[in-house]
Order: C-alpha cells, then structure tokens, then sequence
C-alpha cells in the first residue's frame, strides 16, 4: 500500500518536480507534442537526481479481477503521478483521469501539467490528492 507517506515528504517531491516542469516550459515553450514534453521532463528530472518510471503498468481491477491496464505516464519516487498534457485547456476528463489511476494505484498524490500554455505555474499545474476525501488545490483562505 502506498499510503504511508509523509505529507512534507510529497510535498518537497512535488516542489522538485514542479520546479523541473517549469524549467521543460521555460526552455520549450508551448506548442509541442506531450511526447517532447515528456521526454523533455525525464531528462530535467534525471539531471536533478530524481527518481521516476516512465510510463508505468497500472492494472485495474474490478471486483478482485483485472479488467484491463493504463499507463500513467510518470511515476515519481514510487509515490507522486504524474500526467503530461499539451492541449488548450484542461478539462475535467484529465483530472478524472488522473483520480482513477491514483485510485486504482492507491497512490494519494499527483500532478496534471499542461504545457500547452503560456506560463505553466499560472494555469498549468494542477495539485491532485487522493484519499478518504478527494480533493484538489486547496481552497483559497477566506477572510473575515
């Protein structure tokens, strides 16, 4: 089960991991195939000492059976998901996406970038965690 993770501990990864997008996005740009992206994002993150697998198997199951498998397209540190994008905008069916494999994988963490935009860190990273709740991007404090 991969369950166990510290909270600090997933976040320090997803920081590393952002900050490794950000530089793909600022050395690239828009306008690429995800593919470049996401050769782009494992060498960034090999040059960064940060370990991943490329296009894991994720099997799901359905009432104890395998019903089939997905790729996830990196698996960071065995812990943290992550789907690559190159699209106009991210629609809901990515983020489901990206909620599936966590469950079937029961990861509780993952990232969504689209790098089809003009600044990746305004509108192109989206936070997903999974767990007893979902939720994403936490919300914004309210003031009193």
């Amino acid at each position: 089960m991969h369950n166990t993770m510290a909270s600090g501990d997933i976040d320090g990864l997803a920081s590393a991991v952002i900050g490794a997008a950000i530089e793909v996005h600022r050395t690239l740009g828009p306008g690429f195939l995800e593919s470049v992206y996401e050769e782009s994002l494992c060498y960034e993150l090999e040059l960064r000492s940060i370990p991943f697998q490329r296009q894991p198997k994720i099997s799901v199951i359905y009432k104890g059976r395998n019903a089939g498998d997905g790729r996830m397209d990196l698996l960071v540190d065995s812990k943290l998901m992550v789907e690559l994008k190159s699209v106009d905008a991210l629609a809901s069916v990515h983020t489901a996406q990206l909620l599936s494999y966590l469950r079937a994988g029961s990861y509780q963490a993952g990232l969504l970038f689209n790098f089809n935009v003009k600044l990746l860190k305004e509108g192109g990273i989206k936070r997903l965690l999974y767990g007893p709740r979902l939720t994403s991007d936490p919300p914004p404090n309210k003031s009193s």
